[in-house]
């Protein structure tokens, strides 16, 4: 994507106030710099012929308040202040599409791991960006490799919350992918069975039926996950979204995609060295990233409860 320098973006919201761009600093002692002591979201706003709409955003902040409770941080604004906040946000960047970025930190007061009394600080930025994984990933798929770094199980870290420092792991694991040749990483959980990989959910297809690790492989509850596992019920696919699936069978499975808010679906072509089914976007793959894309660009009337208009 294009640097932020680069991006005719100007307003950012910051503790209540719209401020520009360049000036929505933090102090270089935040705690939530030194610890990870933050929850973000990834959203999404798509052109459609209605006007921009944000897809899911009501369940992407529900996701947001329950993300902070392991914290015990209290986001000191109610969901219809971060919502206006949002929408005025793209309105005033005059954006048609957008990818959305609202966070909560523990800010600056005193630097013990505890955040003690630190103020909750809470930003929304917007800004235009295109396909995560590049435009021809959509169509050709992309290929992945099981990364030696595994995922943090969810005893030793809530994974159900989007935490900032949490993404240290997935940093890890996607550029230990691009070093090696590789446009993504899968990341095993400790019990060596797949998890997710480090922005998205994994969906693997076999004989016709669609299988994603269930929540205990201690992956994050994708939004944009629940939404295809949807949309492939609605279309008569039995769906197994509670199963654990081994390493082995990613080389065996005659189809597989990632989903996330950021990668929307993106099939995957190759694993390691191993290709995957005819080493490219498999049928299923197609008929469900076609319908998420006719889905949020409002090419259908159909679940117009997950939109909310700028």
């Amino acid at each position: 994507m294009a640097g932020f320098a680069e991006m005719d973006v100007d307003t950012i919201w910051q503790n209540g106030e719209y401020v520009d761009w360049d000036d929505a600093t933090t102090h270089v002692l935040t705690h939530g710099l030194h610890y990870g002591t933050g929850v973000f979201e990834g959203v999404r706003a798509y052109d459609t012929g209605e006007g921009t709409a944000v897809f899911r955003w009501e369940e992407h902040l529900d996701r947001f308040f329950e993300s902070t409770k392991p914290y015990d941080m209290e986001i000191p604004y109610s969901r219809e202040e971060l919502t206006e906040a949002t929408m005025e946000v793209i309105r005033r960047n005059d954006l048609d599409s957008a990818y959305v970025r609202p966070i909560a930190y523990y800010g600056y007061h005193q630097l013990g791991v505890s955040p003690g009394d630190c103020p909750t600080d809470v930003a929304i930025a917007a800004w235009p960006w295109g396909t995560y994984l590049g435009d021809e990933a959509l169509e050709n798929g992309i290929k992945a490799m099981v990364s030696s770094w595994r995922k943090h199980s969810s005893s030793q870290i809530p994974t159900n919350a989007k935490t900032t420092g949490l993404y240290v792991n997935s940093l890890l694991a996607g550029e230990e992918a691009r070093r090696n040749g590789y446009k993504e990483a899968i990341v095993l959980n400790k019990e060596g069975n797949v998890a997710e990989g480090p922005g998205e959910n994994i969906f693997l297809v076999r004989d016709g039926e669609i299988f994603t690790p269930g929540l205990s492989e201690s992956i994050l509850d994708g939004i944009t996950r629940n939404t295809v596992i949807e949309l492939a019920r609605e279309r008569g696919y039995t769906v197994h979204d509670n199963v654990s699936i081994s390493r082995g069978e990613l080389n065996t499975a005659d189809e597989l995609f990632f989903t996330g808010s950021a990668a929307e679906v993106t099939p995957i072509r190759q694993v390691d060295n191993v290709e995957i089914g005819n080493g490219s976007r498999g049928p299923i793959t197609e008929e469900l990233q076609t319908a998420f894309f006719d889905l949020v660009e409002r090419r259908t009337d159909d679940h117009e409860e997950w939109f909310t208009y700028v």
